[in-house]
C-alpha cells in the first residue's frame, strides 16, 4: 500500500506526536509531504518498508524530532546536510538503504545525538572529523559502506562512545581512548616497535599476536594485533571495543586506544608485568612460585571482575572464555580479566541461544555445550575450573586427563586433599580454607546451572577466606562514650538500643542466607 494513502486517511495528522506504527508495513512510494509540516512530531519510524526516492530535505525543519528511523528501505541519494539542524534528535537510523555520497560533516552539529547507524549503504569518502564533536555519542555504526581514508583522531573526544563499528579502507590512524597515549601517533607506535618486530612479541593467540611497547613517558603497554585476513577477526575487534571499551573496573584490563591499519586491527591495553595465571601455573619456566594467599587473592580479583560484568553492567556481559590464560596479573599479582573477543551482552533476565558454542575445551560449561543456551552460569562453571587449577596446579586438560573429572573421582573417595599443589600445602596456615575452596569449585561446576552460585556469592565466600588485616593497636585508650544519650525519643519512651555493626551485617539476609546455604552444602559433601 502507498504511504500517501495511509497518511491521507489519518485524522489531524499535523497534531500527531508519534508515528511509530508505520514500521514494517511494506509501504511503498516516496516519503510524503504530509509529514513535512508537523512541527510537534517527536518520533518518526518508517523502518522496514519499501520506501523509495530521496530523504526529503524538509525533514531537517522538524525541530521536535527525538528519533528518526528511516532504516531498511530503498532510499537513494545523499543524506541532506540540513539534517544537521536537528539539534534535539538523539537517535538517527539510516542503515540498510541505498544511500550514496559522503557523510555530511553537518551531522556533527546534532548536539544531542547518541546513536548513529549509517551501515549497509553505499557511502564513500572519509569519516568526517566533525563526528568527534558529538559528545553524547554512545553508538557509531558505519560498517558495510565504501568509506576510505584516515579514521579521525577526533573520535577520541567522544568519551561516552561504547559501540563502534567501522570498516574503512585507507591509511592507518591511532584513536586514543586514554590520556597516557595522547602524545602518540600511529607512526610513533610503528617506530617504537620497529614495525612490529618479533623481538617485541610477548604472546600469541589463535587470531592475534601481542607485543610490548614502551611509550614516550616510559610506561609499557601491550598491543594486541588481530590479523586482517579472517572476517571473524574484525568481529572480535568490534566485540572487544563494544565491551571493554565501555567499562572500567580494577579487575578488568583497560583499553587505551585502537587502530585499524594495514598491519592488522590493533588494541592497546595495560601491560601486565607478571603475564597470565596460566604462565605462572603451567608455563615452562614457572619463574614465580605462588603461595596460597596470592592464589586466593587472584581468585578474589577474578571473581569480583566477573561479578561486575554479570551484576553491575547493563546489559550484563557474559565473558564466554574464562580461563587461566585470560586472567592477567600486574606487578602486585592483582588479577585482570582479558580477551573479550567472544563476549556477549545479554539483557537482564534473558538467556542467549548461540549458533556456535564458543569457548575453550576443558572450561566450557557442558550444559551450554549441550543446549547452546548461554547465561552467566556458563562463566561460573569456567571459573570453577580456574579454582581447581589454582588449588592443584594442574591444567584443565592435559593430554587425555580432565581435571574436573579427576577431582570428582577423588571427591567420591574422600581423597581430594591429595591433589593439592605442594606449594599450597606448605604456605596455607589453615587447610580448612583449601577444603572450602575445593567445595566451592565443585558447586561452581555442578551439572545443573541453577544449582551453581552467582559470581557475587562466589566473591563473597572467597573474600571471607582471606586473612584479616592486621589492626594496629591504638596508643591512647579512647574515652568511653554513651551513644545512647544522643538518641532522643519524642514519646518519652526508653530509647531503642542500636545493634552493633557486626550484628547488623550478620542479619544481611542475602549474604547470610548464602553462607548458610554454602555451609549446608559443604557439610553434606565433606571432602
Amino acid at each position: 500500500m502507498s504511504i500517501d494513502v495511509v497518511l491521507a486517511s489519518a485524522d489531524n495528522l499535523p497534531g500527531l506526536a508519534f508515528v511509530s506504527d508505520l514500521a514494517r508495513n511494506q509501504l511503498t512510494g516516496e516519503i510524503p509531504r504530509l509529514l513535512y509540516w508537523n512541527e510537534v512530531l517527536q518520533y518518526l519510524s518508517l523502518q522496514g518498508n519499501r520506501l523509495t526516492g530521496k530523504i526529503p530535505e524538509v525533514i531537517g525543519l522538524m525541530q521536535a524530532l527525538a528519533v528518526l528511523d528511516l532504516s531498511e528501505n530503498e532510499l537513494v541519494g545523499p543524506i541532506p546536510a540540513i539534517l544537521g539542524n536537528l539539534s534535539y534528535t538523539g537517535k538517527l537510523y539510516l542503515h540498510g538503504n541505498k544511500l550514496t555520497g559522503p557523510i555530511p560533516p553537518e551531522l556533527g552539529n546534532m548536539s544531542k545525538l547518541s546513536y548513529l547507524d549509517l551501515s549497509s549503504n553505499n557511502f564513500s569518502g572519509p569519516v568526517p572529523a566533525s563526528v568527534g564533536d558529538l559528545e553524547h555519542l554512545l553508538t557509531l555504526i558505519l560498517n558495510n559502506n565504501n568509506l576510505h581514508g584516515e579514521i579521525p583522531g577526533q573520535l577520541a573526544n567522544c568519551f561516552s562512545l561504547a559501540t563502534l563499528k567501522l570498516s574503512v579502507l585507507g591509511s592507518s590512524k591511532l584513536v586514543i581512548l586514554h590520556m597516557d597515549m595522547a602524545i602518540h601517533t600511529f607512526d610513533d607506535i610503528m617506530r617504537i616497535t620497529e614495525n612490529f618486530s618479533e623481538k617485541y612479541i610477548i604472546g600469541y593467540g589463535a587470531s592475534s599476536t601481542v607485543y610490548k611497547c614502551v611509550l614516550k613517558n616510559s610506561r609499557p603497554i601491550a598491543i594486541k594485533r588481530l590479523y586482517n585476513q579472517h572476517p571473524q577477526n574484525l568481529r572480535e575487534f568490534e566485540t572487544e571495543l563494544e565491551t571493554i571499551g565501555s567499562i572500567r573496573h580494577r579487575n578488568i584490563v583497560s583499553l587505551h586506544g585502537y587502530s585499524l591499519s594495514l598491519f592488522g586491527n590493533l588494541l592497546f591495553y595495560d601491560y601486565m608485568e607478571n603475564g597470565s595465571l596460566w604462565d605462572l601455573l603451567h608455563g615452562p619456566s614457572k619463574k614465580v612460585k605462588l603461595d596460597w594467599e596470592t592464589r586466593l587473592r587472584i581468585a578474589v580479583g577474578a571473581a569480583q571482575g566477573l561479578s561486575y560484568l554479570h551484576h553491575d553492567c547493563n546489559p550484563r556481559i557474559i565473558h564466554r572464555d574464562v580461563k587461566s590464560s585470560n586472567i592477567l596479573l600486574d606487578e602486585n599479582f592483582e588479577a585482570h580479566l582479558s580477551d573479550f573477543g567472544i563476549a556477549k551482552s545479554i539483557p537482564t533476565a534473558k538467556t542467549h541461544a548461540s549458533t556456535y558454542v564458543l569457548g575453550t575445551i576443558g572450561y566450557i560449561d557442558p550444559e551450554y555445550a549441550r543446549t547452546s543456551r548461554l547465561n552467566e552460569k556458563s562463566d561460573v562453571y569456567s571459573f570453577g575450573i580456574v579454582l581447581l587449577e589454582l588449588l592443584t596446579g594442574k591444567k584443565a586438560v592435559d593430554n587425555e586427563s580432565n581435571l574436573h573429572q579427576l577431582i570428582l573421582s577423588k571427591a567420591d573417595n574422600n581423597t581430594v586433599m591429595e591433589a593439592v599443589d605442594p606449594e599450597v600445602s606448605v604456605t596455607c596456615m589453615d587447610l580448612a580454607h583449601v577444603r572450602k575452596t575445593f567445595q566451592l569449585a565443585l558447586l561452581c561446576t555442578k551439572r545443573n546451572p541453577s544449582e551453581r552460585p552467582t559470581m557475587h556469592e562466589i566473591a563473597r565466600v572467597l573474600v571471607s577466606l582471606l586473612p584479616a588485616p592486621a589492626i594496629k593497636p591504638c596508643p591512647i585508650t579512647p574515652k568511653t562514650i554513651d551513644y545512647a544519650k544522643f538518641v532522643v525519643d519524642k514519646g518519652g519512651q526508653q530509647p531503642k538500643v542500636m545493634q552493633p555493626l557486626a550484628r547488623q551485617q550478620e542479619n544481611n539476609s542475602s549474604d547470610a542466607q548464602w553462607f548458610v546455604r554454602f555451609g549446608e552444602v559443604i557439610s553434606k559433601n565433606t571432602l
